[in-house]
């Protein structure tokens, strides 16, 4: 008997969180590095601070999905840890001393990092039987990320910048607040599953998945890491660069929107094969052309399938591979795996490849592995669902 469509206000809390949580990565990811510039700290400690996301995204996903699969209590670990993601970043305005800073972002971002994927499992319970109604409530944290972005570049203008860890703790607590909304979408502990994690993660589609996240995180790792110094490099202002990222989020929000009415013509696993085939020419054109203003919009445009897509597709199938008690694992694993491990490779092969070609070499490197994901893709395995489902000749 088909489940009926979720109401919205079932759904607001959650697109809340999101909008919160990725105004947080909208206020550090442009302005995080020039506030700790503007402490003085050398390179190498501005380095290892900024690199603490990432770092947080190749543990804490694991551990708190584990842990919220084990118990069955995602709503209690989320109100949880972005309560103690906020408490643990304001102590930030204790002391400005490198060794108590990594302290304190270390702790804040293992929290931080927590409840994303938790979030996600409910949100795609809750939207199971509505295909693409997941993106339409991801897509505030889109629409969050850009709104922030862009307010805290004019705030900057004539507010210090030392105000500016202000902003990020009021993102948190706005996060924390959306989370003691959430509505609770209960799950079978994993201690009274009958089929272990291991044995899912052996599922054909599943480690797919899991391999095409990592090729396609590869290929974005120079893209996070380069794509603003490589356009400045070949004459490209600081406005003209940010308005680049802000049309390829508002691409995403787009691709968001409309994917009721894709996933309602195509099937996951051919939105993700057109996704890796969209990063390959996405990344080659990067490579090949970063002076032609026309180009680069245009190749902005394609993060609606290198990303949102790519993105709905990834989870999607994770979601209809994993049994319910284990969701958040699998989801928590697809953000170790995807956005630590994969894009902390790709950005390391391109600053070691930089100086051997700079945008064409890191971004050929892009090109590389998104190839090698969409070849991955090409044949699709059949989920266990899906093979039980099938008639017998």
């Amino acid at each position: 008997m088909p489940h009926p469509r979720p109401a919205a206000r079932q759904l607001w809390p959650f697109a809340g969180f999101y909008f919160c949580y990725f105004s947080f990565v909208g206020v550090t990811s442009p302005y995080w590095g020039l506030y700790l510039a503007s402490l003085g700290l050398t390179p190498w400690a501005i380095a290892v601070l900024a690199s603490m996301p990432s770092l947080a995204r190749v543990t804490a996903p694991g551990f708190w999905g584990w842990l919220a699969d084990r118990h069955g209590q995602r709503r209690r670990l989320v109100r949880l840890t972005t309560s103690l993601a906020a408490l643990s970043f304001a102590g930030l305005f204790l002391d400005g001393r490198f060794a108590w800073l990594f302290a304190v972002l270390a702790l804040a971002h293992f929290f931080w990092a927590a409840p994303l994927p938790l979030v996600d499992a409910s949100v795609l319970s809750r939207t199971a039987d509505s295909p693409g109604a997941y993106s339409r409530v991801r897509l505030w944290g889109s629409i969050g990320f850009v709104v922030m972005s862009l307010l805290v570049g004019y705030l900057l203008e004539f507010m210090p910048m030392a105000q500016l860890p202000w902003v990020v703790l009021a993102t948190l607590l706005g996060l924390a607040a959306f989370a003691w909304r959430l509505p609770d979408t209960p799950s079978p502990p994993a201690r009274h599953s009958q089929q272990p994690f291991m044995a899912t993660l052996r599922q054909p589609v599943m480690r797919r998945v899991y391999l095409v996240t990592v090729l396609m995180a590869v290929a974005h790792g120079p893209y996070y890491a380069f794509y603003s110094i490589g356009l400045k490099a070949h004459g490209w202002q600081a406005s003209q660069i940010g308005w680049l990222w802000t049309l390829g989020v508002l691409a995403e929000i787009t691709a968001f929107w409309w994917m009721p009415r894709i996933l309602a013509r195509v099937s996951l696993a051919q939105l993700l094969r057109f996704g890796l085939l969209m990063a390959v020419l996405r990344f080659a054109v990067i490579a090949a052309l970063p002076d032609v203003p026309a180009v680069m919009m245009a190749m902005q445009l394609l993060h609606a399938f290198t990303f949102a897509t790519h993105h709905t597709a990834s989870i999607g199938l994770l979601h209809q591979a994993a049994p319910p008690e284990h969701q958040a694992k699998s989801q928590g694993l697809y953000w170790v795996l995807g956005y630590g491990l994969g894009g902390g490779i790709g950005g390391l092969a391109a600053g070691a490849l930089w100086p051997h070609g700079q945008m064409l070499a890191a971004f050929g490197l892009s090109c590389a592995a998104a190839l090698l994901g969409w070849l991955c893709a090409l044949r699709w395995p059949t989920s266990a669902q899906q093979a039980r489902a099938m008639p017998r000749a």
